[in-house]
């Protein structure tokens, strides 16, 4: 009988190699046979004694049977492309030609497999072609870890191996190893080896180092390395190198980037560390040093639980301490100190249905902005603002809100804050509705009645002066109820009914009166604090229709057609006088001049005005749009529709009670989307009244048509914006350049992604758009009281903002964005940037010639994130103001 069996994989003979070695596993000791004839009765005397010999006999022969140590834990799973040898003296087992094996985690392909059950150790070759050039390589995998080699010797039962010009991946990093060794599941070491975290066959560059070890999914650590370029070594190197490797998040040190600045010194920013202090919080600590003295400290810490709550505390001080460049100051330099925190908390909606938390707090020194090196939006953010809120629902009938806000104006350095602002609601309810009511019902049955309040309380202080007695001085507090009745008509035709009774009621903290010091030749300003209450009533009925008007083209034309729709709005109101008792008249000037003011005008709430209205309320508003013909696809009959205008009209009214200004003012708006591209909205306010010399209304009506007369625009706003970009390379449709956002941010930690991302545009450059322009303009004006009632005067403010980048070659791209004020007629902001796509690595320059600070930034560095601390770094920030 051969030894030697040879079985053709394809034509799968009937003999399987698992069965196989299964026997081979197993023996029987010697003493097997003569146990079980010594253990059989010679006689056969009772049935009892019988059974008892069979049983002790069975359970001899399940003690003699062993499990030998060759023996394998799991089946082996196998494919071979040509053929599978089985030596049987010898228990080993090849297989040949494209040769798959599976065992527990195991994956091994190769065009030769040997395996040595006794020694347990599995052999693996590539194939070569008959000019001696590989045509294959044995490809190992075990877990996370894949593996190319030339040749493999693994043991199964140690799970120890040995390769030779070995390639494989763990996590970004790409190894090449002479000789590879591998100890256990995660752990090996390499020997004359080289990696990098290039993907190519031939990358751009790698450190070669002598030895290098490897956890997988933890860390790896490579002993005195050096880099290649394009496979030139360079003549410099690292002692050592670690490199994380474990997924998700884990504490380390974060390391500095060195920046020089003449006003600042030389400085090293962003030292830090982060920590992991549980699943649902972490904590990152970094610092700004300078050789001038001055520092900044940042402590952030994010929380979050799933499906609970989600928040971001942000503490910042600063200790600025830059040269003074003013020539009339001696001192060396300027120093203050200043201070931000940033604090974002959202609940979510299922963890207490019914209620709501949710806090959005930036608090700090108004000065703080100003002095943020290298971040030009920060720079010129000059209002800060914060909200506190709480919400209350029972079951859609009643809701309350509490918020606590705040805002501060970096110019004028004035901090208002409201605390808190209650506001409570409740829907409209029907007093004389049937609960099993059938059908629509009594007319008398639709009449509703709601209720909605708002109690504010602020103070202010500024930031210069702060006292605890100027704050208590400036403290006032407010309070608006209001109860609408309402009533629903059924529609007549087109016509839409809704007649309506409001009243509403305010109370005060205090009231002012403004009087004449003929002595001082100014005017006096008297405050007085109580309570004090006003109230308003009003009556209405409101109308409502729309128009329609369509102009069809001819068949040939690619227009279609045309539709106008008109909605006019026609109000008949009344509103008894009860204002006038709460105004007064009073001197302003030195010419007698008098004016009637409200002793409630300067109320965090406002004022009701004076005198009866009644009249009505008038307005139109028109929406303009095209269907055009489909010319991608002939066979859609529907067409396209186009907005030409998406709304354009005005409103006003008209007191038939007063004695003088009957006519209101035209409130006048336009918005459009041209080409869908163009977006334009535009509004104003048209006085029909004349002024005298010094800018006070006259009751005579500008009303000149001959001239284009009719009246005075008070104030005005007009905003324009448009996108424009090519096609992507690819010829996929992209949106506009995003940064990947973390659903479990919050928005505060969104927004300051997407300010970095401005800040450092090359980092974030989409060579897939070969070009990219945006463009806004605005344009705003207004007629403003003089502080001392000697006029009006109109104040304006114009801007342009542009940004836009386009590549120079397919690795070459260039940008820049900015902000140009037209009123003050110069370039307040410039940003430009300069990248260069180099597959692994990334050259970025990002220049601020304008700005409150100047600045230049140059750095290459490798994408990856594990190597994104290697890089070389230039920066120089200059200074543009004194403190």
């Amino acid at each position: 009988m051969s030894r030697i069996l040879k079985i053709n994989v394809k034509t799968k003979l009937a003999i399987v190699l698992t069965l196989i070695l299964g026997i081979l596993t197993f023996h029987t000791e010697s003493s097997f046979a003569a146990s079980f004839y010594q253990t059989a009765p010679k006689k056969d005397t009772t049935r009892q004694k019988t059974d008892t010999t069979r049983k002790d006999s069975i359970r001899n022969v399940v003690d003699t049977l062993k499990m030998s140590k060759d023996s394998i834990d799991a089946p082996i799973q196998y494919t071979a492309e040509d053929s599978g040898v089985l030596i049987i003296p010898t228990k080993e087992f090849i297989l040949y030609g494209k040769a798959k094996v599976d065992y527990t985690d195991l994956k091994l392909e190769a065009a030769t497999i040997r395996y040595d059950q006794q020694t347990q150790l599995v052999k693996a070759y590539g194939s070569r072609d008959s000019t001696g050039n590989p045509m294959s390589k044995p490809q190992f995998i075990q877990g996370s870890m894949k593996s190319v080699s030339d040749s493999i010797f693994f043991n199964m039962k140690s799970g120890k191996g040995l390769t030779k010009n070995t390639f494989f991946q763990e996590g970004e990093i790409y190894v090449n190893a002479v000789d590879l060794k591998k100890i256990s599941a995660t752990e090996v070491f390499a020997r004359r080896a080289r990696f990098t975290t290039c993907n190519l066959d031939t990358p751009h560059y790698n450190f070669r180092t002598a030895k290098m070890k490897i956890i997988n999914n933890k860390l790896g650590i490579a002993g005195p390395s050096f880099p290649e370029f394009e496979g030139v070594p360079m003549p410099i190197g690292i002692p050592f190198g670690i490199f994380p490797l474990s997924q998700g998040r884990h504490s380390g040190i974060l390391p500095p980037a060195f920046n020089a600045s003449p006003d600042f010194g030389l400085g090293l920013e962003g030292l830090g560390y982060y920590k992991v202090l549980s699943d649902n919080l972490d904590a990152t600590v970094r610092a700004n040093i300078y050789s001038f003295g001055g520092w900044s400290m940042n402590f952030n810490s994010k929380y979050i639980k799933r499906y609970a709550y989600t928040g971001n505390l942000n503490l910042t001080f600063q200790n600025t301490k830059s040269l003074n460049n003013s020539t009339t100051s001696k001192d060396e330099f300027n120093s203050f100190r200043s201070f931000m925190i940033n604090w974002t908390h959202s609940r979510d909606n299922r963890a207490r249905p019914g209620t709501n938390f949710s806090a959005n707090v930036n608090f700090g020194s108004t000065r703080f902005n100003q002095t943020v090196l290298n971040n030009p939006f920060i720079n010129f953010q000059n209002q800060i603002s914060s909200s506190i809120s709480y919400g209350k629902d029972w079951r859609g009938k009643y809701n309350l809100s509490l918020n606590l806000n705040h805002n501060q104006n970096s110019n004028t350095r004035l901090v208002n804050m409201n605390l808190p602002t209650v506001n409570f609601n409740m829907v409209t309810k029907y007093p004389f509705q049937k609960a099993d009511q059938i059908g629509s019902g009594k007319w008398y049955e639709k009449i509703g009645i709601g209720y909605s309040g708002n109690f504010q309380n602020q103070l202010s202080f500024y930031d210069t002066a702060f006292s605890i007695n100027r704050i208590l001085d400036t403290m006032q507090y407010g309070a608006i109820h209001n109860i609408p009745i309402t009533l629903s008509l059924p529609s007549l035709g087109a016509i839409t009914i809704a007649p309506s009774v409001s009243y509403e009621e305010r109370w005060y903290g205090q009231r002012t009166f403004l009087s004449w010091d003929s002595s001082s030749q100014k005017v006096d300003t008297l405050k007085q604090r109580g309570f004090y209450t006003a109230r308003q009533m009003s009556f209405g009925l409101g109308l409502n229709t729309r128009i329609f008007g369509t102009y069809k083209f001819k068949p040939k034309s690619n227009v279609m057609a045309i539709r106008h729709e008109i909605r006019p709005t026609i109000s008949i109101n009344y509103q008894p006088d009860f204002g006038s008792k709460y105004h007064y008249t009073t001197q302003v000037d030195s010419s007698g001049r008098t004016i009637r003011l409200s002793q409630f005008q300067s109320g965090i709430i406002g004022s009701f005005g004076e005198g009866a209205f009644g009249g009505m309320g008038f307005g139109i508003d028109n929406l303009l749009e095209m269907k055009i013909k489909n010319t991608k696809d002939t066979a859609d009959k529907k067409g396209r529709k186009v907005k030409l205008i998406d709304g354009f009209g005005f409103n006003s009214s008209y007191n038939f009670l007063a004695d003088s200004f009957q006519l209101g003012n035209f409130n006048i708006y336009a918005r459009s989307t041209l080409f869908e591209k163009v977006n334009i909205t535009a509004g104003a306010n048209l006085d029909p009244y004349d002024v005298d010399s010094q800018g006070y209304r006259v009751n005579k009506l500008l009303w000149d048509p001959a001239n284009f007369k009719f009246g005075r625009i008070t104030s005005g706003n007009i905003a324009i914006s448009t996108s424009f970009k090519s096609k992507s390379k690819d010829g996929k449709k992209e949106d506009d350049k995003n940064i990947p956002i973390d659903p479990f941010m919050t928005p505060d930690e969104q927004q300051r992604q997407m300010q970095f991302a401005r800040a450092n545009p090359a980092e974030f450059t989409d060579f897939n758009i070969p070009w990219s322009v945006n463009l806004s303009y605005s344009f705003n004006f207004t007629r403003v009281l003089l502080p001392d009632f000697s006029g009006y005067q109109t104040e304006t403010f114009s801007s342009i903002n542009f940004n836009g980048d386009f590549s120079l070659t397919d690795k070459w791209k260039v940008g820049a964005t900015g902000y140009y004020d037209i009123t003050r007629r110069s370039l307040q902001q410039l940003s430009t940037f300069i990248t260069r796509e180099m597959h692994c690595w990334q050259l970025s320059i990002n220049v601020n010639p304008v700005g409150l600070y100047r600045s230049f930034n140059i750095t290459i560095s490798p994408k990856s994130g594990i190597l994104r601390d290697l890089r070389i770094n230039r920066s120089r920030t200059f200074s543009n103001s004194t403190f």
